[in-house]
């Protein structure tokens, strides 16, 4: 499994805004075509933490080839009036708010 961890800036409370965005954006078909096996939202102290898991290892590509479709445009555009780069001066993409995995660990199957 693969995994992106997305770090902004959210007003806690705005976190029913943005879960009923996700409800309505994971109802369609748009997390199959991105390959997204489970979503979580945390927010912790004006910080939001959006944790992706991915069935495969091309999460990354997958989503860049989703960013085009009218579905996913819509939810990032609703979410902007909720959710504030972490960085404006370096945010250009999502790929900029990803936080660096830099220790796993699993239990054995």
């Amino acid at each position: 499994m693969y995994s992106t961890l997305i770090v902004a800036r959210m007003d806690l409370a705005s976190s029913s805004e943005v879960a009923g965005l996700f409800t309505d954006f994971d109802k369609t078909e748009m997390p199959h075509l991105m390959g997204t096996r489970r979503r979580q939202l945390f927010a912790y102290r004006g910080l939001y933490f959006h944790l992706q898991d991915f069935g495969s290892d091309d999460g990354d590509r997958r989503i860049e080839e989703a960013k085009n479709d009218p579905r996913f445009v819509r939810i990032s555009d609703d979410l902007k009036p909720f959710i504030g780069a972490y960085d404006p001066a370096t945010w250009r993409s999502p790929a900029d708010a990803m936080a660096t995995r830099f220790y796993s660990w699993e239990a054995g199957k």
